[in-house]
């Protein structure tokens, strides 16, 4: 099986090449630009899976598709939630929300290994995905969260938290008159809910509100360390194959 990964943050591409070698799955090549990859499929068998990130330092990896025929299975890695990714008009085609979990990485590989005997073709309309990506789809999110204390249900507003976080398998919210209340839903369910401009989910256990941040720090292997308003419980960082995303969401 030959696989390729595209994606312009070298050390994300290192580390999924770990992973997938971890699932004794060899990665032939890694790419890290859009006029890269034109020029390797150009020059080269196309192979029979491409990890490919959205967003790569020339522009939006679509653009591969408009210059060649891309005859491989895709599976996504991005930072754009699974809204955004409703625009994709490709067949069999999966994603992985970075950063990347390993039983998540796991359970794409097994899907791809059940579609192999099927032969992908790339088809998209490359402006309707770039419209969504600027203007994503309008719905509704959370404004008010209630939570239990003792017998009674207690209403907090959602500008109204520093955080979400998730520790000794539970999910938290925080704020900024610094109280904790528990949930009942998952950090991955919570990013359904959350205003994407408003919520950052900087690693696998924070989300941050963008008004709560006071203060950031550069911190040890290319990461970033944030301080909030209110919170002060444990170090929240930046996880390094985030730190791009995170800039671009700030501005």
């Amino acid at each position: 099986m030959r696989i390729i990964i595209i994606e312009d943050e070298k050390p994300s591409a290192r580390r999924l090449q770990r992973m997938l070698q971890a699932l004794d799955m060899k990665v032939e090549t890694l790419l890290h630009s859009v006029e890269e990859s034109v020029e390797w499929f150009k020059a080269n068998e196309h192979p029979d899976l491409i990890f490919l990130d959205i967003q790569l330092s020339d522009g939006l990896s679509f653009e591969i598709f408009d210059a060649v025929d891309v005859q491989s299975a895709i599976i996504f890695t991005t930072a754009y939630d699974e809204y955004a990714l409703q625009a994709f008009k490709l067949n069999s085609i999966d994603y992985l929300l970075k950063p990347i979990d390993d039983d998540d990485l796991e359970t794409a590989v097994s899907k791809f290994k059940m579609r192999l005997p099927q032969k992908q073709n790339v088809t998209l309309d490359f402006n309707d995905i770039k419209k969504l990506l600027i203007n994503p789809i309008e719905r509704e999110y959370k404004k008010r969260f209630s939570v239990k204390v003792g017998q009674h249900l207690k209403l907090i507003n959602i500008d109204d938290i520093e955080c979400f976080y998730s520790e000794n398998k539970g999910t938290y919210l925080f704020t900024n008159e610094g109280r904790n209340y528990l949930l009942d839903m998952s950090l991955d369910q919570l990013e359904q809910e959350l205003e994407p401009q408003a919520f950052f989910r900087i690693n696998r256990k924070f989300f941050v509100n963008i008004q709560a941040i006071k203060d950031m720090i550069s911190y040890t292997n290319s990461r970033l360390q944030i301080k909030l308003k209110t919170y002060g419980e444990q170090d929240v960082i930046v996880a390094r194959e985030r730190v791009k995303d995170f800039k671009s969401w700030l501005e």
